[in-house]
Order: structure tokens, then sequence, then C-alpha cells
């Protein structure tokens, strides 16, 4: 598969428990041919909801961002005007406006989302799992 976007729980599984990948993604993940990609959007969301507490076990993950993301070998994707406009104008009942910006790059850079959220199925994205 060229190339993968991850949701920001997939990234967080790649980084602290890749067991808990689907073995197809984790195949993705290892496998160098295939571009992985991560959202700005994510690190966001990593941010955020470490600072509510729901993610309390992520402060390492957000202190050292950068190299988690160049240990893991993936590359990161910038959230852009289009991205955004999509994200905010899909006609669908979703409120999670992490999960609207990551459909929306994933439709407008070609690529599924790896994910294991059945959420994903109302957006007219490609999801993988």
């Amino acid at each position: 598969m060229g190339r993968i976007l991850l949701d920001t729980h997939v990234l967080l599984w790649a980084l602290l428990g890749p067991e808990r990948l689907s073995d197809r993604v984790r195949d993705l993940v290892r496998d160098r041919r295939t571009t992985v990609l991560v959202s700005a959007a994510s690190a966001w969301e990593i941010a955020t909801k470490h600072r509510l507490g729901k993610l309390p076990d992520a402060g390492d993950v957000v202190g050292g961002y950068g190299d988690h993301l160049r240990r893991l070998g993936v590359d990161e994707l910038p959230v852009t005007s289009a991205h955004a406009l999509t994200a905010g104008s899909f006609a669908i009942a979703h409120r999670d406006p992490f999960d609207r910006v990551l459909a929306a790059q994933a439709l407008h850079e070609g690529v599924s989302l790896a994910t294991s959220d059945p959420a994903f199925a109302v957006f007219p994205c490609t999801v993988v799992w």
C-alpha cells in the first residue's frame, strides 16, 4: 500500500503498545516501502487530551513528540486550509474536530486512514485496519 495516515490512537499504539495494532497495520507501519503519515492534528489531540487528563500516560509522547516520530520513521502532515475547509464542511453529524480533520486529510491526500474507530465509517475516506 503506498501511503497511509495514522489515526491518533493508532499512532499512540504504534509508539506505546504496538501489540494493540492489527497485523495489517503493524506490517504497513514496519514496511519501509510504506509512507506513513501523521497529522499535525494528532499532536494537537494528544497534547489536549493529556492536559485534560484523558491521556495521563502520554506525557513522554508530548515531551518528545518529534523524537518519537523520527524513531517510528513517519512523515508529518501539516493541516492546510484545504483540509480545514473540507473538515468543517462535511455534512455529517460528527462533532469530533480531530476526526473531521483526519478524514479530510485522508480524502485530500488520497491515502487510507489506519484506524480501528468505527466512527470513520460516516466519512468519505478509505479506512484500513
